[in-house]
C-alpha cells in the first residue's frame, strides 16, 4: 500500500520499484472518489474485491486509509464514524494475515517545500500538466489537518500483522530504495520456490 500527499511520488514508486516485475503476476488498484455503487455497501467492500490472491503481487496507489484522511479533514461524517475505522482496519488486515496476504504499507512522507516544487513543476512542464488538478491546492491548504489525519493512522493502524513504514519522499532515489529493500526483505522471508511439476510431465520424452 502507497499512501501519502499529492506529489509524494506513489505513481513514481511504482514506476521504478515495479517496473522489472512480471506484469503477469502484479496488479495495480487505485482508490479514488467511491462511486455510487461503493457507497452503497460498507468501506471496506470495495478494497476487498482487488485484494490479491495467492501468488500475485498487489499493489494499492493510496487505499482504504482514504476512508479516514478524507472524511476526517473534510468533516464528511462524525468524529465516531472515522475513529471506528481504525479498529475495523486492523481486525481487516488481521484477517487478510491471517489467510496469507503479507501486508506492507508505505507512508511517502514529503516536505511541504518539495510538494510545492513538484506541484509548481506540474504546472510549468507540459508534460506533466495531465498530473495536476485544482484540487491539489485545496488540499495543500488544509496541510494541518491531513498531518494530523496521518498521525493518527501511524499511531493506532500499525500493527504486527500489517506495519506502516515512513519513507522520506523528497529524495526519489532514496525513496525507491527505501521501498525497494523493505519488499525484496519481506519476499525474501517467505522462502518461496518454483511449484513443483507433476512428476508424469518430468518423464515425458519429446519426439
Amino acid at each position: 500500500m502507497l499512501q501519502g500527499r499529492d506529489a509524494s511520488g506513489k505513481d513514481g514508486t511504482i514506476r521504478k520499484v515495479f517496473s522489472a516485475v512480471n506484469p503477469q503476476s502484479c496488479s495495480v488498484s487505485s482508490f479514488k472518489v467511491p462511486t455510487e455503487l461503493e457507497r452503497r455497501h460498507d468501506f471496506l467492500w470495495r478494497v476487498h474485491q482487488v485484494v490479491p490472491p495467492a501468488g500475485m503481487i498487489g499493489i494499492f496507489n493510496r487505499s482504504h486509509y482514504e476512508d479516514i484522511l478524507v472524511p476526517r479533514v473534510r468533516e464528511l461524517v462524525p468524529k465516531k464514524v472515522w475513529s471506528a475505522r481504525y479498529e475495523q482496519i486492523n481486525e481487516f488486515e488481521r484477517m487478510l494475515a491471517a489467510n496469507g496476504v503479507v501486508i506492507l504499507k508505505f507512508m511517502l512522507h514529503i516536505s511541504r517545500d518539495e510538494q510545492k516544487a513538484r506541484l509548481t513543476e506540474r504546472i510549468t512542464d507540459a508534460t506533466k500538466n495531465w498530473k495536476f488538478r485544482a484540487g491539489d491546492l485545496e488540499d495543500r491548504k488544509l496541510w494541518g489537518a491531513f498531518t494530523k489525519a496521518y498521525r493518527g493512522i501511524l499511531a493506532n493502524t500499525s500493527t504486527e500483522w500489517a506495519p506502516w513504514y515512513v519513507v522520506p519522499a523528497d529524495d526519489k532515489d532514496v525513496r525507491d530504495l527505501l521501498v525497494s529493500r523493505t519488499i525484496a526483505d519481506a519476499l525474501e522471508a517467505l522462502d518461496l520456490e518454483y511449484p513443483k511439476a507433476d512428476p508424469a510431465i518430468l518423464g515425458m520424452q519429446i519426439e
